[in-house]
């Protein structure tokens, strides 16, 4: 799959995402990059050559934001393309797991612990396909 169809699932994910997100989620740029680099790997300690990441969030989480917080750069979501195309077999499969990427990575810009998010995550297993 190319660059514009793996783009055109992303947004198709994001469409399928409830609507509640978007009214959030407006200070947060969604980027594609095609895979992560070794550096990004280490340091969320995994190994390079046996590990890899769907997506990541950068940013200051909604839950730390004071008065402080303002005229900022977007927090920024990253979904890498080619881990996610290894993994899923079928259209379906790859926009189905970009939904729940997304999601983690949302959760981490909610400020949600992994406890949280991974209820969280459970909760939305049902979206539809």
């Amino acid at each position: 799959m190319d660059r514009e169809d793996f783009e055109t699932a992303v947004a198709e994910a994001l469409d399928r995402l409830p609507l509640e997100f978007a009214e959030l989620m407006s200070n947060v740029s969604i980027q594609v990059r095609e895979v992560p680099d070794d550096e990004t790997l280490t340091e969320l300690d995994l190994d390079p050559r046996f590990e890899t990441l769907f997506g990541l969030y950068t940013g200051v989480p909604l839950d730390q934001r004071g008065g402080w917080y303002g005229n900022v750069l977007p927090d920024m979501i990253v979904l890498y393309r080619q881990p996610l195309l290894t993994a899923c077999n079928t259209h379906g499969q790859l926009v189905r797991q970009i939904q729940l990427t997304l999601l983690h990575e949302i959760g981490h810009h909610f400020g949600l612990s992994d406890d949280e998010m991974h209820a969280w995550e459970r909760q939305f297993r049902g979206l539809e396909d």
